[in-house]
């Protein structure tokens, strides 16, 4: 019996590591380098299965629920806007961040390609949507 138990455990724990995490609760806050769509993507569908536009205020995040809220701040110049996650990336390292072209524009950021941001959660989602 105990080594049954044991076994059960042992292959909870690994479901709890296998599941993806959202270790960011509201408020909480993410710092690194922001980026954006390149104008190619336009019209592709995102991982939330919305059509990019972009003409929208929306971001790729790796890891916040597709539909959370969050307000992105440059550091630079102190600018934040509010976006929706509503696609996965960017997949490039260090980059926290892909803002929609209107995102971008509304940070200031077009001319610089990338800035550093602070990321911050302002509502979670709890479905697949955006």
């Amino acid at each position: 019996m105990i080594k049954l138990l044991g076994s059960a455990a042992a292959a909870a724990s690994l479901l709890l590591l296998a599941a993806p995490t959202f270790a960011s609760p509201a408020g909480a806050v993410e710092r690194g380098i922001a980026s954006y769509y390149h104008d190619s993507l336009h019209g592709n569908p995102t991982a939330s299965g919305q059509i990019y536009d972009k003409g929208k205020m929306s971001a790729a995040h790796k890891s916040l629920p597709l539909g959370s809220r969050v307000r992105v701040t440059d550091t630079r110049t102190g600018k934040s806007i509010v976006v929706r996650v509503n696609d996965r990336g960017p997949f490039i390292q260090g980059r926290i961040i892909d803002l929609s072209r209107r995102a971008a524009q509304a940070l200031g950021i077009i001319r610089r390609g990338i800035t550093p941001v602070e990321v911050e959660v302002l509502s979670l989602a709890s479905g697949r949507g955006a």
